[in-house]
């Protein structure tokens, strides 16, 4: 009687466990700072995007969305994709990304403000919709925000599971008066996102994007 029970015990445990896999899907959103003359910048977040694209396989979402005046709205996501079971369509859905992106480089204007954290909140929430297993949001900017009048962005951030990492933060002329300035900066930002349950990185050598991705 006891091997009976020992037995189906262990089958339930086998069905729960065939029952709820898990996701080892990935979700990327990207971010792209157009302010000012960071869009002179942008040759090199296209390299990058390259080397995403590369390293993400059937069924894992890639969005890119730009980083303006007011970056909470859909309507600032330039492309977006769920990559298809079969690898040739995923291959094909790769080709029509990058030549989205590639138009917009081409036509882009600046514009006035940053809004960082607007940005990070539009892209919580298309990750969260998108239901990845590991969720990776890069921010492809100097990381200086520059909000508008009336504009509020004091409001709490929920980055739980979620890896930020920022790519090329270049020195602005400030910085290089008061080098403080720069680390500041970024240790302002590390803060935010890791109180708000998230993990924060730096990638300034575009080199090194072996890691850009979670695993």
């Amino acid at each position: 009687m006891k091997l009976k029970t020992l037995f189906i015990a262990i089958a339930c445990m086998a069905a729960t466990a065939c029952s709820a896999p898990a996701d080892h899907r990935q979700g990327v959103y990207m971010l792209l700072d157009t302010s000012g003359t960071y869009t002179q910048e942008l040759n090199k977040a296209q390299s990058i995007m390259n080397y995403v694209l590369a390293k993400l396989d059937s069924a894992d979402v890639f969005a890119v969305a730009r980083i303006d005046t007011a970056s909470f709205s859909e309507k600032d996501i330039i492309a977006k994709v769920s990559f298809d079971e079969q690898p040739s369509r995923a291959n094909q859905q790769k080709r029509a990304f990058l030549e989205n992106i590639n138009r917009f480089v081409k036509e882009v204007k600046s514009s006035t403000y940053t809004d960082i954290t607007g940005g990070l909140l539009q892209g919580v929430e298309f990750l969260r919709e998108a239901g990845t297993g590991s969720k990776t949001i890069l921010i492809f900017s100097d990381m200086k925000e520059e909000i508008p009048a009336g504009y509020v962005r004091d409001v709490p951030l929920d980055l739980t599971g979620i890896q930020v990492v920022a790519l090329n933060v270049t020195k602005l002329r400030g910085d290089n008066i008061d080098p403080r300035e720069y680390a500041g900066r970024l240790e302002a930002w590390r803060g935010k996102v890791e109180r708000a349950g998230g993990q924060f990185r730096i990638i300034n050598d575009l080199e090194r994007l072996e890691s850009i991705v979670q695993e």
